[in-house]
């Protein structure tokens, strides 16, 4: 993946992080997705955030 168009995804959670990328053309607003937290063992809310 290119570096410069990554994204860092933090969980809400606890301080766990998911690398990403997201088409700028398209979405204007911060990504909030619901993923696998592998420290919690459960789905939780992960938000955009800074590099």
């Amino acid at each position: 993946m290119s570096q410069d168009r990554l994204l860092k995804l933090k969980s809400t959670k606890s301080n766990h992080v998911i690398w990403t990328r997201k088409n700028k053309k398209t979405v204007e607003r911060k990504i909030e997705l619901t993923k696998f937290d592998p420290t919690l063992k459960k789905r939780v809310l992960f938000k955009e955030a800074k590099r």
